[in-house]
C-alpha cells in the first residue's frame, strides 16, 4: 500500500516554493515599476540637447538610488535560497537596472561611482560596488551579478545609444554621434576578444556590429554634409 504520507510531505514542499516564489515576484515586480520609471527618465535624453542633460541625469540618479533599496530586499531573500533555482525570476529586472546604471553613466551621471569622471561607462565591479551585492560568485551560492546578465546590459545600451546617435542629428547635436561611434566601435572591440559560450548573450552580441555600422552611417552622413564640428572625424 502507499504511503500518501509521501505526497503529502511533497506538497508541503511544493507550498514552500510558492511561498518563496511568491515573495521573490513581489520583489521583482516593485523593481519592474520603477526599472520603467527610470528608463522613462533617460529616453528624454532623445530630446535633450547634450549640454541641457543635468536635470535629466539628476533625475534618474534619484531614481537608480531609490532602485538600490529594492535590490538591497532582492538580495535578503534571495540569499536564503539556492541561487540558480530562482535567478530567472529577477535576472531579466536585474539587467535593466544595470543597462540604465550603464546609460546614466555613459550621458554623464554617476560620476562618484566611475572609475574616472572620463571612463565611458562602469566596470562589474564598479556596478556591483555601487548596487552592494557581489559579482560573478564562484564556489558560494549567493545572490549575485553574473557576467552574462553585466554584457547583456551592455549590449542593450550600445542599442540604445545607436538611436540616440540618430535622434542627435535631429536636435541638431553633431558632436555626439561621433562620440557615440567611436565609444559602441571600442566597445565591440572588447566584445570581439571574448569567446561566448552561452547562446543568447552571442547571438545578442553579433547585434552591436549593427548598431556600430548604423552609427557610422549617420557620421558618414554627416560628414558629407560637412557638419562634422572641427575635431570630430568620420568613424
Amino acid at each position: 500500500m502507499i504511503d500518501y504520507g509521501i505526497f503529502e510531505n511533497l506538497q508541503a514542499k511544493i507550498d514552500e516554493e510558492t511561498v518563496v516564489r511568491d515573495e521573490l515576484h513581489e520583489i521583482v515586480h516593485t523593481l519592474a515599476r520603477k526599472g520603467r520609471t527610470i528608463q522613462a527618465i533617460l529616453s528624454r535624453a532623445h530630446s535633450t540637447p547634450s549640454n541641457q542633460l543635468k536635470p535629466v541625469l539628476d533625475d534618474a540618479t534619484k531614481e537608480i538610488l531609490n532602485q538600490k533599496e529594492e535590490v538591497a530586499r532582492l538580495k535578503s531573500v534571495a540569499d536564503k535560497h539556492p541561487f540558480y533555482k530562482y535567478n530567472g525570476i529577477w535576472s531579466r529586472e536585474l539587467q535593466n537596472l544595470v543597462f540604465s546604471i550603464e546609460l546614466c553613466a555613459y550621458l554623464g551621471g554617476l560620476e562618484a561611482y566611475k572609475s574616472s569622471s572620463t571612463a565611458s561607462f562602469m566596470t562589474i565591479e564598479e556596478v556591483g560596488s555601487f548596487l552592494e551585492i557581489p559579482t560573478n560568485v564562484k564556489g558560494e551560492d549567493v545572490f549575485h551579478l553574473t557576467i552574462e546578465e553585466y554584457l547583456l546590459a551592455l549590449i542593450s545600451m550600445v542599442e540604445e545609444l545607436s538611436r540616440l546617435a540618430v535622434n542627435s542629428v535631429t536636435l541638431g547635436d553633431y558632436s555626439r554621434p561621433v562620440q557615440i561611434g567611436s565609444f559602441i566601435k571600442d566597445l565591440f572591440a572588447g566584445f570581439q576578444l571574448l569567446n561566448l559560450k552561452n547562446d543568447i548573450l552571442r547571438k545578442r552580441s553579433d547585434s552591436i556590429k549593427y548598431s556600430v555600422k548604423k552609427v557610422e552611417d549617420v557620421v558618414y552622413d554627416l560628414s558629407l554634409r560637412n557638419l562634422v564640428p572641427k575635431g570630430g572625424a568620420a568613424v
